[in-house]
């Protein structure tokens, strides 16, 4: 599996623990920014991720709180973009919402947390059936 990942300063921390603990994991990662933690517009992160996400597989945002990332990315089109703070949202943000884009807050959630909820996005099918008709109508 591909998969993109990037960060404002807020996240860049969490973002390479996560990088490694998924390349220790036969990941293919690819890090779209930032690549310090001097002060960056998460937005711009935001676009360089979503407008690369047609030929990968999924992505990862992290910020503070996870929540700008993710109301920037929902702003195209083809991204469902789910933030979660736990396994359960992550869980039920793949099988319900097809979510392809994991949005998560590095002041919200630990270490731990945040590698069992990647480990739950990346892992869950999205059930289809009567869910397909309500990804239609987004």
């Amino acid at each position: 599996m591909n998969i993109l990942i990037g960060s404002d300063h807020a996240g860049f921390t969490l973002k390479n623990k996560i990088k490694e603990y998924l390349t220790h994991h036969s990941y293919s990662i690819i890090d779209v920014g930032c690549f310090n933690q001097n002060s960056c517009d998460y937005p711009i992160i935001v676009d360089e991720l979503c407008t690369k996400l047609k030929v990968y597989d999924v992505g990862i945002l992290i910020c503070g709180t996870g929540i700008g990332v993710s109301i920037k990315a929902n702003r195209y089109k083809s991204i469902r973009c789910a933030l979660c703070h736990n396994v359960e949202t992550a869980e039920l943000g793949r099988k319900h919402n097809n979510a392809n884009i994991l949005a998560l807050g590095s002041r919200i959630v630990n270490d731990e947390e945040a590698f069992k909820i990647v480990d739950v996005f990346l892992n869950t099918e999205f059930e289809g059936g009567r869910h397909t008709n309500r990804i239609n109508l987004l």
